[in-house]
């Protein structure tokens, strides 16, 4: 059996670069400041180390046998535990909250979750993590994990009598932290989002290029999809703090971005009779991103019915989906539902 010492001499030689500091998504066309990385690493390295390190993230595989982390579920370890603190703190975990952590894998974010006070329920896909963070943290009863695939999980039936027993039947919400494995980033957020009556904020680490993406909603622009009027629906994002890749293990090859979404309740939500319908008409409009809207919606409606519609809300008749902002597309949905 070949121990995950000897898989990765690079990282074991230097420490985890920290958390880079910038704040908010870059200006478009410019490259990251790598004078803000150098300021950071420097501030962080004169700190003690964390208990998360490299070597006890490989303590932790090779405790359970494990060769190397597995790609086809996106397992990129956590290696520096000021990060951890850090994703905690962007979602204000305190003393008795109560959060769902996704993938959880050797502990290390679950670890800095129980040290800020919280009671964690943790979804795990991989038995073999799972397994290890409940023999690391058996101690405790402030903490349950779950075998699951969180895509195939139903958080309403499982999570909520947990969270109203810690709770005590109260109306708080829980809070959502997780470093999540990059491959299934738009999946989860779209799963979680919607559940503002369950989760008051949701704080994930992604690749720092979808972050960037999900927190910025600029419309006219290539990276204007229907997934930015979801996120805008249903939540408000913000850009954190973007995480070099040498903190990881194994190395992706980009760099990854913590984004806070703060949820909205259901009566928050923007004035559509249907969310469903809603969001049919969004993603109609965008199957046909180059096309002008009166004929990608011929579907719903004639096309000068779309375009009386968009002379109501006071855009030209040749508008594009790229060219409308979510209350634009509220506005139309409404529109056109009268038709």
């Amino acid at each position: 059996m070949v121990e995950l010492t000897c898989l990765s001499p690079a990282l074991r030689r230097s420490s985890p670069t920290p958390a880079a500091p910038r704040r908010g998504p870059p200006p478009r066309g410019r490259a990251y400041s790598p004078r803000g990385v150098i300021l950071r690493a420097a501030t962080v390295a004169d700190a003690t180390p964390g208990a998360d390190d490299y070597h006890s993230t490989i303590r932790s595989l090779n405790s359970r046998g494990r060769h190397v982390p597995r790609k086809s579920l996106g397992q990129n370890y956590m290696l520096n535990s000021k990060v951890n603190e850090e994703l905690a703190a962007a979602a204000g975990v305190e003393e008795g909250d109560v959060v769902l952590e996704i993938g959880p894998g050797t502990g290390s974010l679950t670890a800095a979750l129980l040290e800020a006070g919280a009671t964690v329920f943790a979804v795990e896909k991989d038995k073999h993590m799972a397994t290890l963070v409940k023999d690391r943290f058996g101690s405790t009863e402030r903490l349950k994990v779950i075998e699951e695939d969180i895509t195939k999980f139903h958080i309403r039936s499982h999570f909520l009598p947990f969270m109203k027993e810690k709770y005590h039947n109260t109306t708080k919400r829980a809070k959502v932290v997780s470093n999540l494995p990059f491959n299934v980033s738009t999946e989860v957020v779209k799963l979680l989002l919607p559940m503002g009556d369950i989760f008051s904020v949701v704080v994930l680490m992604l690749q720092d290029e979808t972050v960037v993406r999900l927190a910025d909603s600029s419309i006219q622009t290539p990276e204007y999809r229907p997934i930015n009027v979801f996120v805008n629906f249903y939540s408000e994002p913000e850009y954190k703090f973007r995480v070099d890749r040498e903190n990881f293990f194994p190395r992706p090859k980009v760099h990854g971005a913590v984004i806070s979404f703060k949820l909205r309740n259901a009566e928050e939500y923007p004035p559509v009779g249907s969310p469903k319908s809603f969001f049919s008409m969004v993603n109609s409009a965008f199957n046909g991103k180059r096309k002008m809207l009166r004929k990608s919606l011929q579907h719903l409606c004639s096309s000068s019915e779309i375009e009386a519609a968009l002379h109501k809300i006071g855009l030209p008749v040749t508008a594009r989906p790229s060219d409308l902002t979510l209350d634009d597309f509220v506005r139309l949905h409404s529109h056109l539902v009268e038709v």
